[in-house]
């Protein structure tokens, strides 16, 4: 009776794990365009603007996020890349969060990976403007338009 019931949970074990690595072997990838302004004194905002680019078809997103901690200045950040770990375009939209610090002066160059709650996966560089100096933890907020 215990061997049965043994031998019932591997299989469901099993059968739980492959059915994982079959979802993040169906997982997509595509390319990511957005533009970013961000200001604030202590408290900062962002906004902005991108596309999606995914199984060859373009979609339009919309950007917005917080930022606390010491936030002082303003930039504009161009960055693009791969989102990865995507089924959909929809699995995009979502809450990215991230810590950390930095300071740009004229011109920069960022980069960040970041991920959303869905397990969407995003690998961005770009060039930043501005005077912005900043050591805080910031929200980011992709929606589909």
């Amino acid at each position: 009776m215990a061997r049965s019931s043994l031998r019932t949970a591997l299989v469901a074990a099993t059968i739980a794990i492959a059915s994982l690595g079959a979802t993040a072997a169906r997982a997509d990838s595509g390319t990511i365009r957005i533009s970013v302004l961000k200001g604030g004194w202590f408290i900062g905002a962002s906004g902005g603007s991108g596309t999606l680019t995914f199984r060859g078809r373009q979609y339009p997103l919309s950007i917005g996020g917080l930022s606390a901690g010491l936030v002082f200045g303003a930039s504009q950040t161009y960055l693009s890349g791969r989102v990865s770990r995507i089924n959909q375009p929809s699995d995009v939209a979502g809450v990215y969060g991230a810590g950390g610090a930095g300071a740009a002066i004229g011109r920069g160059v960022s980069a960040i990976v970041l991920a959303n709650e869905k397990g969407a996966v995003l690998e961005l560089s770009g060039r930043q403007t501005g005077l912005m100096v900043n050591a805080d933890l910031s929200g980011l907020a992709i929606s589909l338009r």
